[in-house]
């Protein structure tokens, strides 16, 4: 019983039913609502929101983005390795890595 129920197309299913009961548990809390030009209009902080492009391009998500995947990886590398020279030869390298990614 237990392999069927952890097997992930069952559990797939379940996990649907569960946020779609939640989501309708939500929405009878939430109440009726009513429609107004305030809701869709944009607002931060009591000030009207910029004009120009919140993010000037891409070139800084794709540094954070690759510091993120060397230190994802290599911290997955190092937890399914043993406790050895060569684990910290590798180590070193991925510090020297992150430090080189974080000063550009």
């Amino acid at each position: 019983m237990d392999e069927i129920l952890l097997a992930p197309p069952v559990a797939f299913v379940f996990y649907i039913a569960l946020v779609a009961i939640l989501s309708g548990f939500g929405r009878v809390l939430a109440g009726a609502s009513s429609q107004s030009p305030a809701k869709t209009s944009t607002y931060s902080a009591g000030e009207s929101s910029p004009t120009r492009p919140a993010v000037p391009g891409y070139r800084p998500f794709f540094v954070v983005a690759l510091f993120f995947a060397v230190l994802h990886l290599g911290v997955l590398v190092l937890g399914s390795g043993d406790l050895s020279s060569v684990t910290g030869i590798y180590l070193v390298g991925l510090m020297l890595a992150l430090i080189a990614l974080i000063l550009g």
